[in-house]
């Protein structure tokens, strides 16, 4: 199914701005830090705001394109979330977070922290809140599939219990990324489900099935149906949509098989003399398929509906995959995520006939 494109959003002109929680995640500033400034040699209109302790932080203090934001104290990965919100007002995690507050004048373009994925949300929702016409931000990411590519996945672990209408939100605002982040402007857009067919499936998938093929069959939407497991590594589709548990099982179980396949090819090809010598034979090959499965490759999850940009590293990065969080950024400020989120939106009340309007929650309507 085919839809239109939907109106051109122009990239920012000016230099992107982002504020990095220099001090969350497992490494803090000893990961962070290098991959800041390998970022700032490869984007030479980027602009960080370092936040984080200042001792911590001191080697980036003669940086150019850098300005230190002092925070006194840190997220930790096992604090719990009213630790995060309530006792910790001044930790890097938030004061990052509240950089792109625009309510409150922020002066960065995006968020990037490793910290604490259920702190992050909270945080973030609590100082940035939810944009006009979305009821639940949603945590979405990218997994490889077979093209040499990747497929994007949404929720993936922020919303355990979904109504059709949430994850309708979830394929509009996973399309929105998909186009500024990777410039595809009308993605092909997938139901995660246990059949192809569209009597498969329980009520809440059934029904939002058949919301996504009334805004895909009026053309703002390519909504292309059912998908399976499986597709999400066939690259089926271009997003893949579904509720934070479901999402969350199909990430875990991802990254645990393409560990186990990394293990199982290492120990066949050590065992001998001759799988030895096989493996210098095979070492393009191995090497192509280690870079293909990289988790490091994906790393940067984007937590969409919130009224500011706000990317998630894997706690455990290394500075390459924390870069790669900064490039996904990036991309996504530069080519003004937000507002793609809201045209789409606001155009979806227009392509739901009455009936199926009228089941869209009332914040939907409001945003046109």
């Amino acid at each position: 199914m085919t839809s239109s494109a939907p109106p051109a959003v122009a990239a920012l002109s000016r230099p992107v701005r982002i504020a990095v929680d220099c001090m969350g995640g497992d490494h803090g500033p000893s990961i962070t830090l290098p991959a800041c400034r390998a970022f700032l040699a490869a984007h030479p209109q980027a602009e960080l705001l370092l936040v984080g302790r200042a001792d911590a932080l001191a080697p980036a203090s003669s940086w150019s394109r850098c300005r230190i934001v002092a925070a006194a104290e840190v997220v930790e990965m096992d604090d719990s979330i009213e630790i995060a919100l309530r006792r910790k007002k001044d930790s890097s995690m938030r004061v990052a977070v509240s950089q792109v507050k625009v309510a409150a004048g922020g002066t960065a373009d995006a968020c990037v922290s490793a910290g604490n994925t259920g702190a992050l949300m909270a945080v973030s929702r609590y100082v940035l809140k939810t944009l006009e016409g979305i009821d639940r931000p949603a945590i979405a990411s990218v997994m490889p599939n077979q093209n040499d590519g990747f497929t994007t996945v949404l929720d993936l672990g922020a919303n355990v219990d979904c109504e059709p209408e949430h994850l309708l939100q979830f394929a509009l605002m996973g399309s929105a990324l998909v186009s500024a982040v990777e410039g595809k402007e009308n993605p092909t857009v997938g139901l995660l489900n246990i059949g192809e067919e569209a009597i498969k499936g329980n009520e809440v998938i059934k029904r939002a099935g058949e919301l996504l093929r009334a805004v895909g069959d009026a053309g703002h939407l390519n909504f292309y149906g059912n998908v399976e497991g499986n597709d999400i590594f066939k690259g089926t589709t271009d997003i893949v949509v579904c509720d934070g548990f479901v999402g969350n099982v199909a990430l875990k179980t991802a990254e645990g098989l393409a560990g186990m396949l990394s293990s199982i090819i290492k120990q066949e090809f050590g065992r001998n003399a001759f799988t030895k010598a096989a493996a210098l034979v095979a070492l393009p090959v191995l090497r192509h398929f280690k870079a293909r499965i990289d988790h490091r490759r994906y790393n940067g999850a984007a937590l969409l509906g919130l009224r500011g940009l706000v990317f998630k590293s894997h706690g455990s990065a290394d500075a390459v995959a924390f870069e790669n969080a900064l490039n996904r950024a990036y991309d996504a400020a530069r080519n003004r995520l937000l507002d793609r989120v809201h045209h789409r939106i606001v155009d979806t009340l227009q392509a739901l006939p009455p009936a199926d309007a009228a089941a869209v929650p009332a914040a939907v309507s409001q945003a046109a």
